[in-house]
């Protein structure tokens, strides 16, 4: 496969390839951080507090707390997990511009059906 990029490119390639790297990896955490979240079971301690509640305003105020804790906890993985898509959609969307696509965290032409040619846009020989 002979296909060469521009080396006028070769500088927001190599940038957008890193940045793509970090979105990747953002995205990895965030969806552990969900996953962690989730895991959670702080919510059954405020379900317990909830049963206490009908005797005391404190247990009310302490299963308010632990559910909030819990929802908060959710949002946030959810929010993060929602940016590091966005910017991942994004590169790959410039990446596609140029010709070019991800078949996970590595580069390939688009036309490379077989996945055969891996790119690494830190070679200088892709470059014409």
């Amino acid at each position: 496969m002979e296909t060469l990029l521009s080396s006028h490119d070769k500088f927001d390639l190599q940038q957008n390839y890193r940045r793509y790297l970090k979105f990747r990896d953002q995205q990895e955490e965030a969806v552990r951080d969900m996953q962690n979240a989730k895991a959670s079971r702080v919510w059954v301690a405020g379900l317990v507090a909830l049963l206490f509640a009908l005797a005391s305003d404190f247990f009310l105020g302490a299963a308010a707390a632990l559910f909030g804790m819990y929802f908060y906890r959710l949002a946030v993985a959810r929010m993060q997990s929602g940016k590091a898509e966005e910017g991942c959609e994004d590169t790959d969307r410039w990446f596609a511009s140029k010709g070019l696509k991800f078949e996970g965290r590595i580069l390939y032409f688009r036309d490379d059906k077989m996945l055969e040619h891996p790119l690494d846009p830190f070679d200088d020989a892709i470059y014409g």
